[in-house]
């Protein structure tokens, strides 16, 4: 299905749009973005020399209340974000590499648009007091069905992913839903903010 062209804003005008608010202004969130590098599925920095550390205001604002929840409950634990704002260049890129593989269930489709590209969804992991990322089972990326929440119970009654897996992922979707996001069926990372047909029809697509 595709979707009306919605109103565009550059990357690089993020700064000066009062919609959108940079992940630094976050002070219990770690920032460690896989796609300004080369730690990424593709092995590629897909976003130097833009910043692509922001979300919309409203997402950013749902993000602190999640941090502040773990900070109250759990202080030893941050959060880590590994991917915010994503420019639809970049999705058009992803898509040219998955589009008819195995990967491709994983990458929104650039004609219905990202949910990344308007700067409501993030990916994240929990990072312990020394900094090292929380055991999650599998890394960020991982294009397999042990990344899946909805078969996390079959995939441990296999022996799969163990109770430790189990316990901080549910803690990582405890926070998010704390700031009123929603995971999906097949990342344990990638949470969204808003109904989704409702941001692509009413927000502004970052380019």
């Amino acid at each position: 299905m595709s979707h009306p062209a919605p109103p565009t804003i550059s990357i690089d005008a993020l700064g000066s749009s009062p919609d959108f608010r940079a992940l630094g202004t976050l002070p219990q969130v770690r920032v460690d973005l896989r796609y300004a590098s080369t730690r990424n599925l593709l092995g590629h920095d897909l976003y130097s020399p833009h910043d692509c550390a922001w979300l919309h205001a409203e997402a950013a604002a749902a993000l602190e209340l999640s941090a502040q929840w773990l900070q109250a409950h759990h202080p030893e634990l941050r959060l880590c974000v590994l991917d915010a704002a994503r420019p639809h260049r970049v999705q058009e890129l992803f898509w040219t590499h998955v589009q008819g593989t195995s990967m491709e269930r994983y990458f929104a489709n650039p004609a219905r648009r990202s949910i990344h590209s308007f700067g409501m969804a993030v990916d994240l992991t929990l990072l312990d007091a020394q900094g090292h990322e929380l055991d999650m089972g599998t890394g960020f990326d991982d294009t397999t069905e042990l990344s899946h929440p909805a078969l996390e119970d079959q995939l441990a009654a296999q022996g799969l992913l163990r109770s430790e897996h189990l316990r901080h992922r549910a803690l990582l979707r405890h926070a998010m839903q704390h700031g009123g996001w929603q995971g999906i069926a097949t990342e344990w990372w990638h949470f969204d903010f808003g109904d989704r047909e409702t941001v692509r029809a009413r927000y502004q697509l970052i380019v």
